[in-house]
């Protein structure tokens, strides 16, 4: 699912939003919920190809999770970390985690 939610706690979700609204009007605040989220969605859509559109040339394919700053850091530590020569009489270079950062 999208934010890693289970059958039974959108079950629970639905019984907990049927008793604080009703159930003569959760219909009509569970469109409006979609609708409001089919918005947002439009929103982000379109952020994210206006961003690709201001970049330029060679960011076609760049996703919304490329932009945290923990995966840039990750992509860009780990495209340095695979060029560096290794020297077959020196010691192995060691490496940095990424997940340490």
């Amino acid at each position: 699912m999208f934010f890693d939610i289970g059958a039974g706690e959108i079950l629970g979700l639905a019984i907990v939003g049927m008793i604080l609204v009703g159930p003569e009007r959760l219909p009509k605040v569970a469109v409006e919920a979609a609708q409001w989220l089919k918005k947002a969605r439009g929103l982000a859509q379109s952020a994210t190809a206006e961003l690709r559109e201001n970049l330029g040339p060679g960011f076609e394919n760049l996703q919304p999770e490329d932009l945290h700053p923990k995966n840039f850091v990750k992509k860009q530590l780990g495209d340095l970390l695979d060029e560096q020569p290794v020297k077959k009489s020196a010691k192995p270079l060691a490496k940095i985690d990424p997940e340490l950062i």
